[in-house]
């Protein structure tokens, strides 16, 4: 199994007693996607998550350990590993690093399965869909 190389959150809030869950568009604007990144050599894979929260989807919160699982991506004719965590959102900022280059939105963790192209990462959002079922 590859390495972990990168780590990514499921930001979700309960909203009017239902669970939505928020995506954000790829760099490219083409993909719906979950904030994730590189983690650095000096940082936990769960702050690494947090961090990319921050600067892709302008959000904060409490990260959830341990992480809901992994899924594969290839870049550069690499394949690697992302885990990925959910994370309770607190605050949404309405400035942060990267909202010129990013679209987000909250939907139904339903509407998120549909919208997402990675099956394993559709997989994923199942099974957080799954666990906490009572929100949806």
């Amino acid at each position: 199994m590859p390495a972990v190389w990168q780590s990514g959150v499921i930001p979700y809030r309960i909203n009017r007693g239902k669970i939505e869950v928020l995506l954000i568009t790829t760099s490219s604007g083409k993909h719906w996607v979950i904030p994730k990144g590189w983690i650095p050599l000096w940082m936990t894979s769960s702050s690494s998550a947090a961090k990319e929260a921050l600067e892709e989807a302008g959000v904060t919160g409490t990260v959830i350990t341990p992480a809901i699982g992994r899924y594969s991506n290839q870049k550069l004719g690499y394949s690697y590993q992302i885990e990925v965590f959910s994370m309770r959102v607190e605050e949404e900022l309405e400035t942060y690093p990267e909202a010129k280059r990013r679209q987000r939105q909250w939907m139904s963790p339903s509407q998120a399965v549909k919208k997402v192209r990675s099956p394993e990462l559709k997989r994923l959002l199942m099974q957080f869909r799954e666990s906490y079922m009572n929100g949806e």
